[in-house]
Formats: structure tokens, sequence, C-alpha cells
């Protein structure tokens, strides 16, 4: 951007190259909605009123807003490469997404940092990055990296970095471990905010992790846990996953003096909900629909988050600010009718425009070391009572279950008469193959085995079955399509979803992606499964940083001691 020839431009000495006339354009700054023009010079907004302009565009008194921006998302769970997810979410009227890279980072460590930042170029929106902080985000677990603040400390000086990610490792900042704090002051330093991750946190130890700068929380699930982190200082990221759903349970926290405070973000979200309900403009209209004032939502989605984050270009339609704009008919139901990134049409009516140039996905080296020949899933009975995971429907939570032991020949095994299945997590970095067993209820399975290569946070493959040969079976598949997903029932597969990038992203449109989605959830279902979405739900029982009680290739965790526990009672 050449700054003389903006002001010039402002002071209207020279043209604009774009006057949207006949707008109604929301103020996020005044909360009023204002008639009137907005005037464009190389992409950014240079002011109102009748300016001279090379191309004038006719608004029909239609509202024009700030493109979303989210305020924490994983790419890597929309199951695409940078480049199909911009072109799916771009339509929607999200023009900026503030990611984390831990999916990836966990597998090819500063590697899939590069190739996230590299992928970013040349998109039809801003992403934008925060470095992940907990890579792995325990020891108790096998990750393809460990990246330490060394590893981080050259990253913060790209101008898409933005923050330090959500420090999952709350303990860690709890109890002041030192390569915690080594992070925490580098992102100090640099003048990033620090995001948290912190679920159920409280009292005294809430009061540390603030203490030590964390500003931000999107794992919610009450409003006292809500009003106690707003009234310590932190912001609220009111998270609409495919897994976890928290606006209905927040949504009395938000109001006239809290809202400033708090701002959407989708977290993880599938491509079957963005392409059937949506993104950021799905949590605003949700929020609306709920009662929440329109102007109120569309803040919470803009400025907010542009302000948190310290994005001072965006976020806002004001002089200096990126030209990023939503275009919509009815304040009660927003839904993009045309988008403009950078003073650019991107999209009108949810579709990209055909000659919006997009970049091809970038290489990224294979991440599979696995030879499931030599796999073994039984599980020699050591008792009469286990810990079971209690897999909790919309929610990354799980409870944890002391259920009888259903014995075969002196092994432990599944029984599918009280909803119970076995649970493997197999490392795939380091050839040894090493595998945490446990079991699961709450997943419905009645044959056969599911298995998945995105299983939070290190992303080894995890599997759930009702017998060890299906199991086995499911994993060798994952492994030879270098990662996905995969349904199997006796020996045979009937369902698949390759991800060859690192074993969590296609390089295929999300439609082609959605329909294969579609394919694994009807399969699953005919094995019995109840859940919405049984892959999401089975990716993040391995996530060792949300309690009660979870899986990973180490043995069963539990987060509420931070600690591996047996498996019998």
């Amino acid at each position: 951007m050449d700054l003389k020839t903006i002001i010039s431009a402002a002071r209207g000495d020279a043209p604009a190259d774009l006057l949207l006339t006949n707008a109604r354009i929301v103020n996020v700054f005044s909360g009023r909605i204002v008639k009137g023009s907005i005037a464009i010079k190389d992409g950014t907004i240079v002011g109102f009123g009748d300016y001279p302009a090379d191309q004038t565009t006719d608004m029909q008194g239609r509202y024009v807003a700030p493109g979303f921006i989210d305020a924490h998302v994983h790419i890597e769970s929309a199951m695409v490469c940078v480049t199909e997810f911009a072109r799916a979410v771009a339509p929607l009227g999200t023009t900026t997404v503030v990611a984390d890279p831990h999916e990836i980072a966990n597998v090819l460590g500063t590697q899939g940092i590069d190739y996230m930042l590299r992928s970013a170029e040349g998109q039809p929106m801003d992403c934008l990055f925060a470095l992940p902080s907990c890579v792995p985000a325990t020891d108790m677990e096998t990750a393809g990296a460990r990246l330490t603040d060394a590893d981080l400390a050259p990253f913060f000086d790209h101008p898409r970095i933005v923050a330090l990610a959500e420090m999952m490792n709350y303990p860690g900042v709890i109890f002041a471990d030192p390569a915690v704090m080594a992070k925490l002051d580098l992102a100090r330093r640099h003048r990033r905010p620090m995001d948290g991750h912190a679920p159920g946190v409280s009292g005294a130890q809430l009061h540390a992790y603030v203490a030590a700068g964390i500003a931000s929380d999107h794992e919610c699930t009450r409003c006292k846990e809500a009003l106690e982190k707003l009234e310590l200082g932190m912001h609220i990221m009111v998270r609409e996953g495919t897994c976890a759903r928290n606006l209905d349970a927040l949504f009395p926290v938000i109001d006239g003096k809290t809202w400033p405070r708090m701002m959407w973000c989708t977290d993880d979200r599938h491509p079957h909900d963005i392409l059937s309900d949506g993104h950021v403009d799905a949590i605003v209209r949700k929020a609306v629909t709920k009662g929440l004032d329109p102007v109120t939502a569309i803040r919470m989605g803009t400025i907010n988050p542009a302000d948190y984050f310290g994005i001072r270009d965006a976020g806002a339609i004001a002089p200096g600010r990126k030209a990023d704009l939503i275009v919509f008919s009815n304040l009660t139901d927003i839904r993009a009718q045309a988008v403009y990134h950078r003073g650019q049409l991107v999209a009108e009516n949810g579709h990209l425009l055909p000659d919006v140039a997009t970049v091809p996905p970038v290489a990224v080296p294979p991440a599979m070391n696995i030879d499931p020949g030599h796999l073994d899933f039984s599980i020699r009975r050591q008792g009469k009572r286990m810990r079971v995971i209690r897999a909790i429907a919309d929610q990354v939570v799980t409870g944890c279950e002391i259920m009888d032991v259903t014995d075969h020949q002196g092994l432990a095994v599944a029984d599918v008469t009280r909803d119970i299945v076995k649970l493997a997590v197999v490392d795939r970095y380091t050839g040894e193959a090493r595998t945490g067993l446990g079991f699961v209820t709450g997943l419905g399975l009645k044959r056969g085995a599911v298995a998945s290569s995105v299983a939070h946070d290190s992303h080894n493959i995890i599997v759930a079955g009702t017998n060890d040969a299906d199991m086995i079976a499911a994993v060798a598949r994952v492994a030879e399509m270098g990662g996905g997903l995969v349904a199997v029932s006796d020996g045979r597969t009937i369902a698949d979803l390759p991800l060859p990038v690192a074993g969590l992203m296609s390089d295929q449109p999300l439609e082609t992606v959605r329909n294969q989605m579609d394919r694994l959830i009807a399969a699953s279902r005919d094995l019995g499964a109840t859940l919405s979405d049984p892959f999401m739900t089975l990716g993040f029982l391995a996530l060792p940083v949300i309690p009660d009680l979870k899986l990973t290739d180490r043995g069963l965790v539990d987060v509420t001691r931070f600690e591996v526990v047996p498996l019998f009672v």
C-alpha cells in the first residue's frame, strides 16, 4: 500500500478505484447503521461520501459490514488444505482467520508452520496465525515434533504471526515450568497476545494462569466459568464448532457490559457444517436468533477480535482499514450476497467468482511410519473393574466411568450389549507402533471398527472397534492412504477418506471431502454409531488436555490428575 496515494485519495485529490453507493454501513465503533457511500483505493477504505471514482457500484440499500474474523480456528479440522478452505469460507463472509497450525505442527514441526504460511499467500482472504505453544501438548503421548521457544522465535518476525496460540499446558503455567515460561516470555517480548486453554480451571489456579499473561479462553462451557474469567480480565471466545458448541450455554453471559470482551470462534468445524450451516456467519445468525442485537453480534465477529489481536487494518469500515466487506439484505438473517477482499469482489451468493485466482496447494512431506503387521490389540484381564472413557455428544470433554470387565478366555473384550467398545491409539511416527489400549462407551458401535489419523493433538492413529481383526484392518487402511478416516466391517473397508497432507488434510475441494465424509458417517451409522459426527468425537478421545479421561499411545490419561493411570482398578 502506497500511503501517499491513499492519503491523496482520502482528500479527494485523486479518484478512488471503487465507490460503493447507496449502502447501509454498519459502523462497529458507534454501533449505528449509517446510509452512505464507501470509497476504496488500492484495496483500502479512504472515506465516506461522494468521492470521485473510476468505478461505482450501487449497493441498492443493502447492508455493508466488515468481513468476519474467526478468532481461533484449526484449518486442518476442515480436512482440506488452505487453498480449499479459503475457497469455502470466503464466500460466507469470513475475510480473516486467526489460525493455530497446532495440528500440522504436531506432525511436521516447523515444516508444518512453514507449509501453512506459504499456503496462505495469494488467497481470497487473510490467513493470520497464532504460533502453536504446546507441541507436543503433553509428555504423555508421542508426537511428530517438539517445538521449543528457540524453534518458535524466528516466526515472530513474520507479518502473519499475531499471537501465541492456546496454552493448553495450564499446569505448566500454574507451576511455572521453565520451558512454558520461556514461550510466554518470548510472546511478551514481541508484544503478542497469549491465548489460553484452561477448561474448568478456577480459583487460585486460574489467578496464577491469568497472572502469567494469558489473555483469552475458548474452552468455557458454563456461564459461571465464563464470568469468572471475564472478571479476571480475560477475553472469552465463544466457540461453535462441530464437536463443541458452547453458544447456547454461554449466551446468558453476553450482555451490554460483557460483549466488548467476547468474540466468536469455530475452533474445529468439519466440512459438512461449513457447507450446510456456514462459518462465522452461522454463529452470528444463531446469536441473533437467540435475541442478541444484530450489530452487537457483528461487532463480536469483527472489531472485537481485531482489537484483541492488534489487527489495526481490519475489523471495521473506516479510513485506512482494508476493504474487507460483506454485503447482505436482511439484518436478522445475515447471509453474504457479496464479499469484497481488499476492495475486490471475490464472491457472490455463496460462491467464489470464477475469475478469482487461487494458489495451488503446496507440497508437504509424508508423515506415516507404521507397520500394521505387528499390531496386537489384545488386553489381558487384570481385574474385574476398569476405567472406561465416556464419549459425550457435541463435546470435547469426556467422562470417566468405572465399569465391570467383560471377560473372554482371560481377555478383556468389547461388549456391545453395554455399549462398550475397545479403543486403541497407535504411534505413527517412530516405526515402533507403540499402542495405548482402553475402552470407550457412548459411540454406539455394534460391529466393525472406525479409525482416523486425525487424533488431537499428536495425531497418532486412533481406532475404536468391536473386535481386534477389524481394528487392525482399519489401521492398515489408514496407513496405506498416508492418513485419513476409515470404516471397516468383516475386514473390508466400507468407506474411507484419504488425507494425504500430513494425515490431516485433503487436497480436494471441500465439497468432495464433504461427500466422502457423508459416506463415512453413513457407514459408521450402519455399524451402529449414534453420534452426529462420530469421527470428530473419536479424534478428541486422544486429547490429554481436556478432562476427564483420554487415551494416548502411552496409555490412559486422567486429565484431572495430568498423569497416566492403569486401565484396571
